[in-house]
């Protein structure tokens, strides 16, 4: 039973920029910035013709008219998503007479897309699992 010379239990209540403000110290502002830089790779990719301009370009530079055809697309709408890219800095261009030659910067990026897909045969898995 409780005591009437107790002092009362205080409530609180907490906003949440108090609780984002204790959890700041942990994430610093350099932090942040690799998060949203990194996020911006990522974003990058995040539409299946980027992606699959991506795959193509694992086989060396190609124009713009070669990257349309292969990947089935009009070069205008090809040449906004390698704007994209560039701009993240996942290809990079090279001229050669008339010509604009795209291939990836940094072809690791290529493995995040492996990646990509693991987790998709991961989740098949498991979903082949639950329907058995």
């Amino acid at each position: 039973m409780p005591r009437f010379d107790e002092p009362p239990i205080r409530e609180y209540i907490v906003t949440e920029s108090q609780i984002w403000s204790c959890l700041e110290p942990m994430i610093t502002d350099r932090k942040k910035r690799l998060y949203e830089r990194q996020a911006e790779v990522v974003g990058a990719l995040a539409h299946p013709i980027r992606i699959a301009i991506a795959d193509f370009l694992k086989e060396g530079g190609q124009c713009v008219s070669d990257i349309a055809e292969h990947i089935g697309a009009e070069r205008s709408n090809v040449s906004r998503h390698l704007s994209v890219m560039l701009k993240a800095g996942i290809v990079q261009t090279s001229k050669e007479g008339v010509l604009v030659y795209y291939q990836l910067r940094t072809p690791c990026i290529l493995n995040f897309l492996c990646c990509a897909s693991d987790v998709l045969r991961h989740n098949l898995e498991e979903d082949v699992k639950a329907l058995r």
